[in-house]
């Protein structure tokens, strides 16, 4: 296979059907979708392919047959009958009342003077002129028009911070998009794209025959790549890349469905570049979400390998934004397992893959007041130190870094919190450097508060806080004797890895570690019945 050139930010299916790009053939799911309905919804997060997905159904029903020569869907489509495309897109900073308004506008003139309609649908505001727009598209050409939204969801985005301008502008997109509805007579398909799925009773009330197919597992590949994508397709650009590395860093995101995917942004940027990076996080600010998480006392660890119901992971509005679907909808946690339980589906959220998973630990580190190469090489050198069995060295870096980030998370008197402040800490730093860490970690007896996985050793953490009615002593012993009845440990044996036992007591006053105790590993999965204490 010859190599081809690289669709970076190109969304036109035409320049990249007739300038010889590489392209993965999304037209059998396209077709799947024509057969089976008319008003469909599809969230994803940002830099998936949205874009280019609405652009190749907009030119595939306008009947650019020769675009579409070799691909799936051509020896099954009427090329006889075309439509009138219909596409708005909110690709524009909406951080002014009237932003939406006037961007509407200049585009719904552009469409009206492509389609030599200007005279008749020049007046009115922007809802009224859609519904001009449908009525003599319609007529005019003897079809029903194709409608197609994308980026549905930004103008309210974009102004989270300020909810009273996020709600107008909702009520301004509701008005807007029920008029698609009341036109539904001159409406031959419809399909819009957003990254959040906002509440249809908020939002979408004017269109609730919308179909979500957001987590329909037939639809879970529509956009981005898969691994056979990526052996195939892009095959002439693997040579000098590790597969492997190419799958730890960025496949990983799933809705659903069995086969797990790539963001197209970050595959494209590699091949260009040659280097594994964290190019999509890069191209977005995830501010708001670290607001959020702050605001709401969420720590990631949280959220990480939890289990949640389709209301949690799709509940989305500017009065009430869940952890879970923040995360889940902003890309930076997705599906990794499911069950029922009789009545509704549980999913299970965790990292999508090793780009995201550093990069948002290293993110939030950073907001929270600590600079990321700093907190990178904090990170490193206790992994280094426990990798070494230095116990003592590991007490004194932890120390060091506690006392060196400001204490963002409340946890108004509740002393089950303190501890899970500073097991947070630690998770993230860890996190941020790629360590392999189970926070949490279930047992049959219980749950460890942190399982370290590093230079073939197992570390089972326990972190316990001294108030002022307890010893640090006291507090130690506490959590080894806890490690030990409950098991935490026992679940590892059958790595034939050496496992160490290490107890954590902090000072709620203090807001610091006092001491630490190990009970070191022998051989085989075995802990000694003797320990060590290091200040």
């Amino acid at each position: 296979m010859t190599r081809k050139s690289l669709p970076i930010g190109i969304q036109d299916f035409e320049t990249i059907r007739s300038e010889d790009f590489y392209y993965v053939d999304k037209t059998p799911l396209i077709r799947r979708l024509v057969d089976g309905g008319r008003f469909y919804f599809l969230s994803r997060p940002r830099r998936f392919g949205k874009s280019l997905l609405l652009d190749t159904i907009g030119t595939l029903f306008a009947g650019l047959e020769t675009l579409f020569a070799g691909l799936d869907i051509h020896e099954h489509w009427n090329w006889s009958v075309t439509h009138p495309v219909l596409r708005v897109s909110f690709d524009r900073k909406y951080e002014r009342p009237e932003d939406i308004e006037r961007n509407l506008n200049n585009q719904l003139d552009l469409i009206a003077h492509s389609a030599e309609l200007g005279s008749v649908c020049a007046a009115g505001a922007a809802p009224e002129r859609l519904q001009s727009l449908l009525y003599h598209l319609h007529h005019k050409t003897g079809q029903r028009v194709v409608v197609l939204v994308d980026e549905y969801d930004k103008p309210i985005l974009d102004v989270l911070g300020d909810p009273d301008l996020a709600r107008a502008n909702r009520e301004y997109l509701r008005s807007f998009y029920g008029i698609i509805k009341g036109g539904s007579k001159h409406v031959r398909f419809v399909f819009v794209t957003g990254v959040s799925m906002f509440s249809k009773v908020n939002l979408f009330s004017g269109l609730n025959n919308l179909k979500d197919i957001s987590l329909d597992p037939r639809f879970a590949t529509i956009c981005g790549y898969t691994d056979t994508d990526i052996d195939t397709v892009f095959a002439p650009e693997l040579e000098g890349l590790d597969r492997d590395a190419i799958r730890n860093w960025y496949n990983g995101y799933n809705w659903r469905g069995e086969i797990r995917l790539y963001n197209p942004f970050d595959v494209l940027l590699l091949f260009d570049e040659r280097e594994f990076k964290p190019h999509w996080f890069r191209t977005g600010s995830p501010r708001f979400l670290f607001e959020t998480l702050t605001k709401k006392s969420v720590r990631p660890l949280d959220l990480e390998g939890r289990w949640t119901d389709e209301t949690l992971v799709s509940k989305f509005d500017v009065e009430d934004i869940s952890a879970e679907a923040l995360l889940f909808q902003t890309g930076y946690l997705t599906i990794v397992d499911e069950q029922s339980d009789g009545f509704d589906m549980l999913y299970k959220l965790d990292y999508p893959n090793r780009e995201v998973q550093i990069s948002l630990n290293r993110g939030l580190l950073q907001y929270l007041g600590k600079a990321v190469k700093e907190a990178a090489d904090q990170g490193h050198d206790l992994c280094t130190l426990l990798t070494a069995n230095d116990f003592e060295g590991f007490a004194e870096t932890l120390k060091a870094y506690l006392s060196s980030i400001p204490y963002q998370w409340t946890t108004k008197g509740d002393l089950a919190r303190y501890e899970a402040w500073y097991a947070g800490l630690l998770h993230m730093s860890f996190r941020a450097i790629g360590v392999e860490v189970r926070s949490e970690d279930s047992s049959s007896h219980g749950r460890a508060d942190m399982v370290v996985l590093t230079g073939e050793q197992v570390f089972v953490l326990e972190f316990k806080m001294v108030d002022t009615s307890d010893t640090t002593e006291a507090a130690l012993e506490t959590a080894l004797t806890q490690i030990r009845n409950r098991g935490y440990a026992r679940k590892y044996r059958n790595r034939k890895e050496p496992i160490h036992l290490i107890a954590i007591a902090c000072g709620r006053d203090t807001r610091n570690l006092l001491d630490i105790r190990v009970e070191p590993a022998v051989k085989n999965g075995q802990v000694p019945g003797t320990s060590g204490t290091y200040t």
